[in-house]
């Protein structure tokens, strides 16, 4: 799980830069506005984190809160690649393009690490059976 988180990372790292080629492309300065709707989705992750659980536990739903940063962020990138393509600039939904592809990579290697592995391990660590 943390080599996932790290490798998103690096990979986020090349998206800023793909997203500065953008703003270059349009002839426009690039800025940061904070998002509101992804910081609750953050501070929901960090409460999370500070909960009293299994480690195997607490790295399901760090993938749960991670996977929720991956939608809403393949749901703003898809947003913004149909605008570009509307808008007729073609470079830049293919830039956002590539970083769409990415988002929605990395949540299904995530739905496959918690599917095959973490959420197995966070049920077998739970005292609580699960119900049917």
């Amino acid at each position: 799980l943390q080599r996932a988180f790290e490798e998103h990372l690096q990979q986020t790292e090349g998206q800023i830069e793909r997203l500065e080629q953008c703003f270059k492309l349009l002839g426009m300065p690039a800025k940061g506005r904070k998002c509101e709707g992804m910081a609750g989705i953050i501070a929901e992750g960090q409460k999370t984190m500070e909960e009293r659980a299994a480690p195997e536990v607490l790295d399901a739903a760090l993938i749960a809160a991670a996977q929720k940063v991956e939608h809403y962020e393949i749901a703003a990138y898809g947003c913004v690649a149909t605008y570009a393509e509307l808008l007729g600039y073609g470079q830049v939904k293919n830039l956002l393009d590539q970083t769409l592809d990415e988002e929605e990579e990395t949540d299904r290697k995530l739905t496959h690490l918690a599917e095959s592995l973490i959420n197995v391990e966070a049920k077998e660590a739970s005292p609580e059976e699960a119900s049917p």
